[in-house]
């Protein structure tokens, strides 16, 4: 007997609960699903569908291929089996203690990204209630909260502009976190290639295991939640299953401390700077809003510190004295930005994390 040809089918809806019908139907036809970002111009949905290859079959047991969110190059498709969906939501759900008889998801985040798609497959996988927008919009969450959603993953700058109490849980991911967390926000690390968040405020998820690499500080997780392979066959897990995120951090009794991404280290004065950290410090400050860090070629340092601010008040925005005091008091003085450039956005993401390679 042939085995049916199973089918990489686009789903080209915004989130609702057509795109979560659309979703399951899918499924229930043995295919896999391919989210687009509705939000995107005809031509790159093209060339974006183009690139994940449709009319070349997938194997029995995928279910999702989501492209990455594409910070660095062109994005790949990162192909996700059922079980790996399944260990991913009752990972999560078991972490946060979801009741479905009580509990009720609100996915207002993209759902052609991990992070907003997740929160679909993870009520579906539980059975838990779900209520699905179309994007994020302040009054929009507040009535969803006040409705009887109990949960949200969102993103910092989503954050900043809800009453967060209004949730028993919010799970937070994408850019750099603000400094004054709320007790009901976790904090969580992940990536497309892991199926979402698989630490929660430092701590591994059930069965999932981390290891830092002594040479190079890199992170290497593995787990039942991981990726099968990109859409181009490539695996870049090992023989053992472990995947080199690219990311560097340290381990302290079991909690994972992030630092950053392995490329994105300034080292300056033969000093290793990390942007998370010193980001994470001057938007403590009043009088910045958003702050992005890089480092820029320096004839004397090999690279200086650049802090890219936009401020809260454009008419009386932050000096280059004040960033610099600021970050020598906590981090040291070779941390300290050496340059100062105003800005009245910075490139991002849909998930909030800063385009450095866009970035003035």
């Amino acid at each position: 007997m042939v085995s049916a040809v199973r089918r990489l089918v686009p789903i080209d809806l915004p989130g609702g609960p057509d795109f979560v019908e659309a979703l399951q139907r899918t499924w229930n036809d043995g295919d896999a699903v391919l989210p687009i970002d509705p939000r995107l111009p005809r031509a790159a949905v093209r060339s974006l569908v183009d690139a994940m290859r449709p009319d070349d079959p997938v194997e029995d047991g995928d279910a999702l291929v989501v492209a990455t969110s594409g910070t660095t190059g062109s994005p790949r498709g990162v192909v996700l089996t059922h079980e790996a969906v399944r260990a991913s939501a009752v990972a999560t759900s078991t972490r946060l203690s979801v009741d479905p008889s009580r509990d009720v998801w609100l996915a207002c985040l993209p759902l052609a990204h991990v992070g907003g798609l997740s929160v679909v497959t993870r009520a579906i996988v539980t059975g838990t209630p779900l209520v699905a927008h179309p994007g994020f919009d302040v009054h929009a969450v507040a009535a969803a909260a006040l409705d009887g959603a109990t949960l949200v993953s969102l993103v910092a700058t989503a954050l900043r502009r809800i009453d967060p109490s209004l949730f028993r849980a919010i799970v937070l991911g994408g850019a750099a976190p603000p400094a004054d967390l709320p007790a009901n926000v976790v904090i969580t690390y992940g990536m497309t290639e892991t199926g979402s968040g698989i630490v929660y405020d430092g701590i591994p998820l059930d069965g999932v295991d981390v290891r830092i690499d002594p040479s190079s500080g890199e992170i290497a997780v593995r787990g039942p939640m991981l990726m099968r392979a990109y859409r181009d066959g490539v695996d870049p897990k090992d023989a053992d299953g472990w995947l080199r995120t690219g990311d560097v951090g340290s381990l302290d009794d079991g909690r994972l401390q992030v630092f950053g991404r392995l490329d994105d280290v300034i080292i300056t004065g033969g000093e290793n700077v990390w942007p998370d950290a010193v980001e994470a410090l001057l938007l403590s400050l009043p009088s910045v809003r958003e702050v992005a860090v890089v480092g820029r070629t320096d004839d004397e340092w090999g690279q200086r510190v650049v802090a890219v601010v936009v401020p809260a008040d454009p008419a009386a925005p932050p000096t280059l004295d004040e960033l610099r005091t600021t970050v020598k008091e906590q981090l040291g003085p070779w941390a300290a930005p050496r340059e100062l450039l105003l800005a009245e956005s910075l490139p991002r993401t849909a998930l909030g994390k800063i385009r450095r390679g866009a970035l003035p």
